[in-house]
């Protein structure tokens, strides 16, 4: 073997930041040092791992091919280093990136849990709408991902957590409120409030609206969900979002669900990873405990 470990970590530093001088910065070393490893490889492997344009890196198209491997090299090397120090396998940086309704809802207490019973695996947790989780893990930025709704990118492997559904929501105000049932001409007519484009929820209310609904009255988008739903507390507007994030505000009166059996917005929230990151024991780990807190929790609505 030519190379060594401490080239593969150049390697993966500089394509994760395309910049010699951010690598450098991450791993402590000077950019001359980063780029003489840099070099060293490409010359031990006999390909060119990178086009340069001016100060920035990109991929060519070896060093696409050889990122995933230098990924799974270094997530071995790791645990190969933890398993002779006698630490718990279960144990290093995870990064995790989340859509905002099971960030919110979910994964503070599946947190806590993986804190409590495995307190060496530090989990980082990125927020954004499903869009930007595919783009993160597609740019080797995070881990793992927990998206809202469809995954269409060959590249990424998407397992199905647990069930969800997008409702209508209304001020008790509303001139809808006290209706039992509202029509398809109804939501044509009202002011909307939504999610920004590129929002998982956003995509599923389109989808459950195309076809019969033919224009919406979209006042304003929103990539905060607890924006809107201020907006709809104290304004004459109608928003889609998912129940888990409307189920306290529900019970409390603050907001009222509107009936629209026309409109079908089931939808779930899946694990998404890359299909060529190999095995990964933090990533089976946290698949595992949130499985483990969707059985809970349906378990305990089933008992009230």
């Amino acid at each position: 073997m030519k190379y060594s470990l401490k080239q593969i970590m150049v390697f993966d530093a500089v394509a994760s930041l395309e910049s010699v001088s951010a690598a450098a910065r991450k791993l402590s070393m000077t950019q001359s040092a980063v780029s003489m490893s840099l070099g060293q490889l490409e010359n031990l492997l006999g390909r060119p791992l990178f086009i340069r344009q001016g100060n920035r890196l990109t991929l060519s198209h070896w060093g696409n091919w050889l990122r995933p491997r230098a990924r799974r090299l270094l997530q071995d090397a790791q645990q190969i280093e933890l398993g002779l120090h006698e630490q718990h396998l279960i144990s290093g940086r995870f990064r995790l990136c989340s859509s905002q309704t099971a960030a919110e809802h979910l994964l503070p207490e599946l947190i806590s849990k993986i804190d409590t019973d495995f307190p060496e695996l530090r989990i980082e947790l990125t927020v954004e709408n499903t869009e930007n989780v595919v783009e993160g893990l597609l740019n080797y930025e995070y881990d793992f991902g927990i998206i809202e709704g469809r995954n269409d990118d060959s590249r990424l492997y998407q397992e199905q957590w647990l069930d969800d559904h997008l409702v209508v929501v209304a001020s008790p105000h509303h001139p809808y409120a006290k209706q039992t049932n509202i029509s398809l001409a109804q939501l044509e007519q009202a002011r909307w409030v939504l999610r920004e484009q590129g929002a998982g929820t956003r995509r599923i209310f389109e989808g459950a609206i195309h076809g019969v609904i033919e224009k919406l009255h979209v006042w304003k988008e929103y990539e905060h969900v607890s924006l809107l739903k201020a907006l709809v507390k104290n304004g004459p507007y109608l928003s889609s979002l998912p129940f888990l994030d409307v189920e306290k505000e529900v019970a409390a009166g603050e907001l009222v669900i509107l009936p629209t059996p026309q409109l079908n917005m089931q939808r779930h929230l899946s694990f998404v990873w890359r299909c060529d990151s190999g095995e990964n024991p933090l990533r089976d780990c946290v698949i595992t405990e949130a499985r483990r807190l969707s059985k809970h929790r349906q378990h305990a609505k089933g008992n009230k």
